[in-house]
């Protein structure tokens, strides 16, 4: 199944974001819309996607609960495929579970010149309500250049 974009910003941008949403909010929710009109005006491209169990709360198929992160990284893998090569370098990123989810590809489609960085807005550093485990064993050892 080819993934659905949601651009904001110029085509000539010289720099794309691709980022995912949350694990409970998609990729059209307000915050997702304010962090992409934002980076839009200063000047990026932003590409938006949804996870297939985010996707499929917009059919008759109805709610489904978020999956764990590693379950959904093949589906990041896909997206940035999907979208194809950019002009310019391509980030990878998203909110919270999104974040964390590109941050778990990150190093592999950096090692393959696929993507130039990571932009995690919000990160869960902890499931909620409970300080451990930490989420943050894989950030340790990362290598692509990172905002979080």
């Amino acid at each position: 199944m080819a993934t659905t974009f949601l651009f904001d910003g110029s085509e000539d941008a010289k720099v794309t974001i691709l980022l995912a949403h949350g694990a409970g909010a998609p990729m059209d929710s307000a915050s997702m819309n304010a962090a992409a009109q934002a980076l839009a005006t200063a000047g990026f491209r932003v590409a938006r996607f949804e996870f297939v169990y985010m996707a499929s709360r917009r059919t008759p198929a109805g709610s489904k609960p978020p999956p764990k992160a590693e379950t959904v990284m093949p589906e990041y893998v896909a997206a940035v495929e999907d979208l194809g090569p950019t002009d310019g370098p391509l980030i990878i990123g998203g909110k919270s579970m999104g974040g964390r989810v590109a941050s778990m590809v990150a190093d592999r489609l950096y090692e393959a010149g696929r993507i130039a960085g990571l932009l995690c807005l919000g990160y869960p550093f902890h499931p909620p309500g409970r300080p451990t485990p930490l989420r943050t064993g894989h950030l340790i050892g990362l290598t692509t250049p990172a905002l979080i």
